[in-house]
């Protein structure tokens, strides 16, 4: 719109964009001199002041166009650097809203959070907006969980895990006094894993193999080759602390009795920046930068869904979306799952690695089955329960089994509740006793092949008691409440 406005006005900037932008290897440097010619020349023959408008329409007009599919984190945050590196970019998702698997649902007065629930690292969201030139503090209400989770077994035992180093030693020895030593062993190998995977590694491109190579070494001292569960038996032997420190690989997917020990730094990096809730959710979070993208110039589009990356002669043209629409880009980047990337979105390119057959035997990381629900008039019950809290079963490398390797749903599972709503004292006190007391996210450790299909086997009632029984663990009153119906009706009786 812009542009038609210069046009309107007499001043074609097109010209401009004939002038060799080869020649400038900073975008930034180029634009600044074809918005200071287009004020001169605006200057000259308008014989007025400049209108800003017209300034903007010359400087967007002159930089590269970038395409990002999916308005999940990684792709906001993508966009958010492009948009300060001088691309124009366009950020299409098919979601109604953003935050890709960090967004939420919101129904009858509840939100839901469908994903992530905590922030472990705000320095990176820090850096993040720092590089755009905004404060993430100003934009983003951060603030910290403690304790971070509550561990329980069904022999009634809890495990409190914080960020202060006293109490952690004190809660290791009150519950497993023989693996203190181990314990704080264990801490040290997390950090130097830390130092080593995410300051090291992570920070550093691995495009070519040499640059793999060269860290073998490192990997081979740290002995990654170990197992997250292998790394935690050998240093403490009580079974609940081996399950307490090596089951941070499930959050992502990965099996901790095969995931490499390397990802053992999670322990660090809870006792080093802590644990944080952000105030809406992590739905927050991501609002708050698409409202980056947007100041930056860049556009959102959603509900848009992308049928092909276009590609001519192995180059990236740009993308086609479900509904037919063409945006040509110089950079594309796809924040989709990547088999999805691979095998349909760039299936018109031959490819030599990712091709449709490996793609077809790779074996995929578990999915989730999650409830969500609120509940009313309880808002003194289950004071005990916190913001975060891991629910055992009876069994954990049996468990583990089951998912990974026999792929089969156990009566046994395990569960992780979400109780946000403590972390807003003022809907404590007031809100939640008119209506909603909490939003609990119970996430069931089975793979994603089991759901939306219940197995043959599960059926009737005996499922639905497998599904509340390990839920009342943590709140013995939740069945009157629930009156054990089945989830097709538990939505209309809450």
């Amino acid at each position: 719109m812009e542009s038609e406005e210069a046009e309107r006005n007499g001043l074609n900037v097109l010209p401009f964009l004939r002038l060799s932008q080869n020649a400038y290897s900073d975008i930034k440097s180029y634009q600044a001199l074809v918005v200071n010619q287009t004020r001169q020349l605006y200057c000259m023959k308008m014989m007025t002041t400049v209108d800003p408008k017209l300034l903007v329409a010359a400087e967007q007009s002159t930089a590269p166009r970038a395409v990002v599919i999916g308005a999940g984190l990684g792709g906001l945050s993508a966009a958010m650097r492009l948009g300060a590196k001088g691309y124009r970019v366009t950020v299409l998702d098919r979601l109604d809203r953003l935050g890709g698997r960090g967004s939420s649902i919101t129904q009858n007065g509840h939100r839901f959070d469908l994903g992530p629930t905590i922030v472990t690292v705000p320095n990176v969201f820090r850096d993040l907006w720092a590089d755009c030139g905004r404060v993430f503090e100003d934009e983003v209400d951060l603030r910290p969980v403690d304790p971070y989770y509550e561990i329980r077994w069904p022999d009634g035992s809890r495990f409190q895990v914080r960020q202060d180093e006293a109490k952690m030693l004190a809660e290791v020895t009150r519950l497993f006094p023989n693996d203190v030593k181990g314990y704080q062993k264990f801490l040290k190998d997390s950090e130097a894993r830390y130092h080593f995977g995410f300051e090291g590694m992570g920070r550093k491109p691995m495009n070519r193999l040499w640059d793999l190579i060269k860290e073998l070494p490192g990997f081979a001292a740290l002995r990654a080759d170990q197992s997250v569960y292998a790394h935690a038996a050998k240093r403490v032997r009580d079974p609940k602390l081996r399950m307490a420190l090596s089951f941070h690989p499930l959050f992502i997917g990965g099996d901790p009795v095969n995931v490499t020990s390397m990802y053992i730094l999670v322990s660090y990096l809870e006792k080093a920046f802590g644990v944080h809730y952000a105030m809406g959710g992590v739905q927050a979070i991501a609002d708050a930068m698409g409202h980056v993208i947007e100041d930056q110039g860049g556009c959102i589009r959603l509900g848009e869904e992308i049928e092909e990356i276009l590609c001519k002669q192995k180059v990236v043209r740009g993308v086609r979306t479900k509904s037919g629409d063409v945006i040509t880009a110089d950079i594309v980047v796809s924040n989709a799952d990547p088999g999805h990337t691979y095998d349909h979105l760039l299936r018109g390119i031959e490819k030599r690695r990712w091709t449709p057959e490996r793609l077809r035997r790779a074996r995929w990381s578990m999915g989730l089955f999650v409830w969500y629900f609120g509940t009313k008039g309880t808002a003194g019950k289950w004071a005990d329960v916190g913001h975060h809290t891991i629910l055992n079963g009876p069994r954990y490398r049996g468990l583990l089994k089951d998912i990974f390797q026999k792929r089969h749903l156990a009566d046994d599972m395990s569960i992780y509740l979400h109780r946000p709503r403590l972390q807003i004292p003022a809907l404590r006190r007031s809100v939640m006793i008119r209506s909603t007391l909490y939003r609990p996210c119970l996430i069931w450790w089975a793979r994603s092949r089991w759901i939306g299909k219940r197995p043959a086997r599960h059926t009737g009632r005996k499922w639905k008691m497998c599904c509340i029984t390990s839920y009342c663990q943590a709140l013995p009153t939740i069945s009157q409440l629930l009156k054990f119906l089945p989830p097709k009706r538990f939505k209309a009786a809450i």
